[in-house]
C-alpha cells in the first residue's frame, strides 16, 4: 500500500515531465513510423511500376516464342494441304495391297520431310483420311486409334471449322497421360470444298511450358487461359485444367482498355495481373506476380524496424534528458506554490530555476500582492453590505400595513369578535416574526406558503372574504428553497389592483415542478389590463405595496440576480379576463423535512 502511495506521490509531483515527456515520445514515434511506411510505400510502387514493366517485355519475348510455333504449324499445314501425295493417299479406295504399301511408303516419306518444320518443338504431326488411314509419326506421343481419333470432339469441332487452324486442350486420358495442346486443321478440297482428312499436331503441356518457364519463379506465374476461361497451361501443375473465368475477364479488361497490369485477389493471394493476347491461339497469356512475396524479398521488415527503433531509442534519451532539465524548476515551483496554498498565503515563492521559473515566479509573486490588497477590501465590502441586508430585512415592513391591521383588530375587539381577531393576532405575529427574526435570505416553500396565508387571512379579515384564495402545492416542492417574499408582492398586487371594477374573484397560487426549475404561478380573475404578449415587471407600472415595499420590478431584479438570466418573472394579462404571473426558479431542495397538504383553500 505504500509503495503505491510513494508511486502515486512520485507520477503527482512529476505530472508536467510526464505529460511533456510521453507527447515528445509520442510525436518521435509517429514521425518515425509515418517516414518508414512512406519510404516502403513508395519503394513499393516504384518497385512494382518497374517490375510491370520488366515482365511486360518478358511477355513479349513468350509471345514470339508462342507466334513461331504457330508459324512453324501454319507452314507444315500448308505443305500437307497442297501435298498431291497426302492427298491421292487420303482419298485412295479399293487399292490392292501392292497399291496400299506403296501409298503407306509415299506418304509416309512426304509427312516425314514436312514433319521436319515442327519438329524442334517435340510436337507430334498424325494425319487421318475418311478412308480410314492413319498415320502418326510419334505413336508413343499420342497412340490413338483411327476409330478413336475420327469419332473425337477435337475431330468433330474441326471439322465444322474447315477454314480455321484451331488450338484445342485436350485433357489427360488413357491415352495420354498429360494434358496435350492439339493444334487441328481439316483437309479440304478446294475446288469441291470436300473435306478428305484431318491434320493434327498434339503437342504436351511440358513441351509447350518450355516457351515461358525460364520466366517463372515462386512469386511470378504464368497461365495459358483458353477463350471457356480454362487454365491450358501453367507453371503449377495443379492449375491445369481448372476453370479460370474471372482471370479471363480481368486478361480482357487489360488487353481492351491497355493496361499496364492490374490489381487482382485470385487463388486467396493478392497478385498484379499482366496480360498478352494470343490471337492465332485464341488465348490470353496472363503473368500473376504475388505482390507479397515479391516485396518481403525486397525489403527487411526486420532490418527497417531495428534501425527505426534504434533511432527512436536514441530520440527518447534525448527527449528525456532535455526535457527533465527544463521542467525541474517548474516542478520546484509548483510545489512552492501547492505548499504556499495550504499553509501561509502571503509567504511568496522563491525565485530560483531557470529563465522562465524566474519569470513566472516574479509574476506569480506580484499577482499575490495585488490579490491580497484585493482580498482585503472585498472581504471589507461583505461586511459593509452584510450588515445593510441584516437592517434592510428588519425594516423592510411597511409601518401603514402594522397600523392598519390593528387599526382592524381594535375594531374587531369592540364588535366583540374576539375569536377572528385572536387569529387575526397570531397571522400578525407569525407575519411579522418569519419577516423581522429570520434573516436568511431564502426560505422553504412551505414557509413562503405559511407566511401568504397569514397575510391572506389578514385581508380578508380587514377587507372581507370576496376575494377567494386557494393554494396549490404539490408535496414535493415544500421543501425547496426560494428567496423570502418573493410570492408576496403579486398577492399583494391582486388585492388592491386587480380587483377594482371587479369586487369579488379568485387568485390561485400553485407551484410545482418544471424539469430542473421550480414554477410558482400567480392567476386571478380579475380585471386584467391591455398587453401586448409576455412582459416582465418592467412593462408593469410601479404600484405602492402596503406590506413589504416590495415592488414587482424589485423581484425580478432580485431573482436574476440570484440566479442569472435564464430565471425571473413573466406576466401576461387580459383586459376583463384577469392576469397570470409565472415564476421560474432553480429547483433546490433543503435537508429539513416538512409537512404536505397538496391542495389547501382559504
Amino acid at each position: 500500500m505504500k509503495m503505491k502511495k510513494k508511486a502515486f506521490l512520485i507520477l503527482k509531483n512529476n505530472s508536467l515531465f510526464i505529460k511533456m515527456f510521453l507527447i515528445m515520445v509520442i510525436s518521435i514515434v509517429a514521425v518515425s513510423l509515418l517516414i518508414t511506411f512512406s519510404s516502403i510505400r513508395m519503394s513499393s510502387n516504384l518497385f512494382m511500376d518497374t517490375f510491370s514493366i520488366s515482365n511486360t517485355k518478358a511477355l513479349e519475348q513468350i509471345e514470339t516464342q508462342f507466334e513461331d510455333y504457330s508459324y512453324a504449324i501454319v507452314g507444315a499445314t500448308h505443305e500437307v494441304q497442297n501435298n498431291g501425295t497426302v492427298k491421292r493417299v487420303l482419298t485412295q479406295t479399293n487399292a490392292s495391297t501392292l497399291e496400299t504399301y506403296k501409298s503407306y511408303h509415299d506418304i509416309s516419306q512426304q509427312i516425314e520431310r514436312i514433319y521436319r518444320t515442327v519438329e524442334s518443338y517435340d510436337a507430334n504431326m498424325i494425319v487421318l483420311g475418311n478412308n480410314e488411314r492413319l498415320y502418326n509419326v510419334n505413336y508413343s506421343n499420342w497412340p490413338v486409334s483411327w476409330e478413336v481419333l475420327r469419332n473425337h470432339p477435337i475431330t468433330e469441332y474441326t471439322v465444322n471449322r474447315p477454314n480455321t487452324l484451331l488450338y484445342q486442350y485436350l485433357p489427360s486420358t488413357s491415352f495420354t497421360d498429360e494434358p496435350m495442346i492439339v493444334a487441328t486443321k481439316a483437309l479440304m478440297e478446294r475446288s469441291t470444298g470436300e473435306i478428305y482428312g484431318v491434320l493434327y499436331f498434339p503437342i504436351r503441356e511440358a513441351q509447350l511450358k518450355q516457351f515461358y518457364e525460364g520466366y517463372t519463379s515462386v512469386e511470378n506465374e504464368v497461365l495459358l487461359v483458353d477463350a471457356t476461361g480454362k487454365i491450358v497451361s501453367s507453371n503449377k501443375q495443379e492449375l491445369i485444367g481448372e476453370e479460370a473465368t474471372d482471370i479471363l475477364e480481368m486478361a480482357k479488361e487489360v488487353d481492351e482498355e491497355q493496361l499496364e497490369f492490374k490489381d487482382a485477389h485470385v487463388f486467396d493471394t493478392d497478385y498484379l495481373l499482366m496480360s498478352q493476347y494470343l490471337p492465332t491461339y485464341n488465348m490470353y497469356l496472363v503473368n500473376l506476380v504475388d505482390k507479397d512475396a515479391v516485396l518481403n524479398n525486397l525489403i527487411n521488415t526486420k532490418e527497417i524496424l531495428l534501425i527505426s527503433l534504434g533511432i527512436v531509442l536514441l530520440a527518447v534519451i534525448v527527449v528525456f534528458l532535455i526535457s527533465r532539465r527544463m521542467t525541474n524548476s517548474i516542478s520546484r515551483l509548483v510545489k512552492q506554490i501547492s505548499t504556499m496554498a495550504k499553509h501561509d498565503f502571503n509567504m511568496p515563492v522563491a525565485e530560483t530555476g531557470g529563465y522562465e521559473a524566474k519569470k513566472i515566479a516574479n509574476a506569480f509573486n506580484s499577482m499575490l500582492s495585488e490579490l491580497q490588497e484585493y482580498v482585503d477590501l472585498v472581504v471589507l465590502a461583505q461586511q459593509k453590505q452584510r450588515s445593510a441586508e441584516l437592517m434592510a430585512l428588519q425594516h423592510q415592513i411597511n409601518p401603514h400595513f402594522i397600523y392598519n391591521t390593528l387599526a382592524s383588530i381594535k375594531f374587531m375587539i369592540q364588535q366583540g369578535k374576539k375569536e377572528k381577531a385572536t387569529d387575526m393576532i397570531h397571522a400578525l405575529i407569525s407575519l411579522l416574526q418569519n419577516a423581522l427574526s429570520n434573516v436568511e435570505q431564502t426560505i422553504t416553500v412551505e414557509q413562503e406558503i405559511t407566511d401568504l396565508k397569514n397575510y391572506v387571512l389578514i385581508n380578508q379579515s380587514r377587507y372581507g372574504d370576496g376575494i377567494k384564495v386557494n393554494f396549490f402545492i404539490s408535496p414535493d416542492c415544500l421543501d425547496c428553497q426560494l428567496p423570502k417574499l418573493i410570492l408576496q408582492p403579486f398577492i399583494e398586487n391582486a388585492f388592491f389592483h386587480a380587483f377594482n371594477e371587479k369586487k369579488e374573484g379568485f387568485v390561485q397560487i400553485l407551484v410545482s415542478q418544471k424539469g430542473d426549475n421550480l414554477l410558482c404561478e400567480i392567476v386571478d380573475t380579475g380585471d386584467g389590463m391591455e398587453m401586448k404578449g409576455d412582459h416582465t415587471k418592467e412593462d408593469i407600472k410601479e404600484k405602492r405595496h402596503l406590506f413589504s415595499g416590495i415592488g414587482i420590478r424589485n423581484v425580478h431584479e432580485r431573482i436574476q440576480l440570484l440566479y442569472g438570466e435564464d430565471y425571473g418573472v413573466e406576466i401576461t394579462s387580459e383586459k376583463g379576463k384577469g392576469t397570470k404571473v409565472k415564476v421560474e426558479l432553480p429547483f433546490q431542495k433543503t435537508d429539513i423535512p416538512v409537512n404536505s397538504n397538496k391542495i389547501t383553500s382559504i
